[in-house]
């Protein structure tokens, strides 16, 4: 199960409808997360840290970020996030 972050294009972000998805937001903090589906998001502002089995990827600002059903992991948030996202 890999994470995928990327740096999307306007067109992509446009093509996907991120303005229309939902928004989150989190202080920094530590917590356990299990993806029951498929969640794909984009950081409007912040920086974590997600650890899961035998990868452990950084993303913030500007980052398009998947991640795939099933998996398990931590996220370290190091400064507050503020994402749109989008399950299934």
């Amino acid at each position: 199960m890999k994470i995928l972050v990327e740096q999307p294009t306007k067109e992509k972000l446009e093509q996907l409808g991120v303005t229309k998805w939902g928004t989150w937001g989190c202080e920094p903090s530590t917590f356990d997360w299990h993806y029951d589906e498929k969640e794909t998001c984009y950081l409007l502002e912040g920086e974590v840290t997600v650890k899961a089995d035998n990868q452990e990827v950084t993303f913030g600002k500007g980052d398009l970020v998947t991640f795939p059903q099933g998996l398990s992991c931590v996220w370290e948030v190091h400064k507050a996030v503020r994402k749109h996202y989008k399950f299934g």
